[in-house]
């Protein structure tokens, strides 16, 4: 039988399977309604309550920890997993299956629709203070854990991941070598640099979302609805252009094959051998704690534009914290989750520790987020992703299965990488297997 899709008038197209609408733009315990589910009973639990979380943000402890000195009724344990597509996504899948989830989880948005096809995500629109909180945080991330539902919410927003370029700017300078501004200068440097014996970045084969930001930047969309079917469009003018583009520097031996977080990914930001890193805010602290050696010797300019004098960016990452399907605290867990997300103390930390980029609109004028960094050489880098976040389109969307779709990409990725195909055949072979996904889950396709 078909899912019904329908089309909620004004902003974003959500729908009961799900038309998702990113940045920028779960489940029930009882029962699936067309619209969405119905909200579960939402009550404090008696007696001491022990919570579960697993995410995979850096310094997640140091807030958890304050939550838990100020609830000695509400305990919170937090797990440690990889990040979600590397793995935490399929375990979250997993134990939803077993019935031995996790209270909480911390979910991307391109990624939430996966968990609500799969009745995954508890719907606690009625636990207290949920509902309210929605004029907190910026329109589009509400609209992301909403789906446009009036009666809904799937999760509370965490943080968004806006893009820019991280770079070297002392080997830039000692080399003679304009930071580049446009993705031909970037190809041009790409060249000096190597020619310097290094690289100026790597091409992560499984980061998937990170080259769905790039298209995203270029004005592409690989997904549409029209209230009535979904469009998969992983081939447009727009991706092919960001595909040839990096597959020209793969050819040319200008980028490194190395994969993104590893030990030798941070061994070579470390060492010098790659000079830049385009990204989301979230990334800052992925080099400070990754390269230390290399504190005060790094910037951030906006990301290179297709066109001179563009003024374009794209977003990657952003995520939320979901009440898991089944957890017995509904309650706690949502309670836990606001705080985590609203609190100034919290958004502090997360800040400090993690690199987090606040989804409240009063996180965005913290005052960790005024600060220069030493590590960056004094500069207040998060200036630079406030206006990334303001120069990036709200109306990328999202599919139903972008797990599937970062899978069967990723797979191509890895081959063009080793010069079988290219990144275009990836995202031909990409788009052929989305739309039998969807099929299979009788979700309705447009011819």
């Amino acid at each position: 039988m078909k899912k019904s899709l329908w089309v909620r008038t004004g902003a974003t197209v959500l729908a009961g399977t799900m038309v998702l609408a990113a940045c920028s733009s779960g489940s029930d315990e009882s029962s699936s309604t067309e619209g969405g589910a119905e909200a579960s009973a939402c009550e404090p639990s008696e007696g001491p309550v022990e919570l579960e979380y697993t995410g995979w943000v850096p310094g997640m402890e140091d807030a958890i920890a304050l939550w838990n000195d100020a609830n000695p009724d509400i305990q919170v344990t937090y797990n440690t997993g990889p990040a979600g597509n590397a793995g935490t996504y399929q375990d979250f899948f997993n134990q939803l299956e077993a019935g031995n989830a996790p209270d909480l989880g911390q979910i991307e948005f391109d990624t939430l629709p996966n968990f609500r096809v799969q009745d995954g995500l508890t719907n606690i629109a009625d636990c207290e203070g949920v509902m309210d909180a929605g004029d907190e945080f910026v329109d589009w991330t509400w609209q992301q854990v909403t789906f446009g539902e009036d009666d809904a919410v799937y999760a509370i927003p965490q943080d968004t991941g806006p893009m820019a370029m991280f770079y070297r700017k002392d080997l830039f300078e000692k080399a003679g070598i304009d930071v580049p501004t446009t993705w031909d200068e970037y190809a041009q440097a790409a060249q000096q640099i190597r020619d310097e014996g290094a690289y100026i970045t790597h091409f992560p084969r499984t980061d998937v979302n990170w080259f769905a930001g790039l298209v995203w930047q270029a004005g592409g969309q690989w997904f549409a609805n029209d209230g009535d079917a979904w469009t998969v469009d992983l081939t447009g003018p727009e991706s092919t252009k960001v595909a040839d583009y990096w597959q020209g520097l793969i050819d040319d031996g200008l980028v490194k094959d190395t994969a993104g977080f590893s030990d030798e990914w941070n061994n070579e930001l470390n060492t010098g051998e790659l000079w830049t890193w385009v990204s989301a805010v979230w990334g800052s602290n992925s080099i400070s704690s990754g390269a230390p050696d290399t504190s005060g010797n790094w910037g951030v300019v906006q990301m290179p534009q297709w066109e001179d004098g563009a003024n374009a960016a794209g977003n990657w990452g952003g995520s939320s914290v979901a009440v898991l399907k089944g957890s017995e605290h509904p309650y706690e867990a949502a309670q836990f989750a606001l705080w985590l997300n609203t609190s100034e103390e919290s958004l502090t930390a997360l800040n400090k520790g993690g690199g987090l980029y606040p989804a409240t609109t009063a996180g965005l004028e913290l005052p960790a987020l005024k600060e220069g960094l030493d590590f960056y050489g004094g500069e207040a880098i998060f200036d630079v992703f406030a206006e990334a976040a303001a120069a990036t389109d709200p109306n990328f969307v999202w599919g139903p299965t972008m797990a599937q779709t970062y899978n069967d990409v990723a797979d191509g990725f890895g081959s063009a990488l080793g010069g079988q195909g290219t990144l275009l055949d990836a995202l031909g072979a990409g788009q052929e297997a989305t739309v039998s996904t969807l099929e299979s889950q009788s979700i309705p396709v447009a011819e």
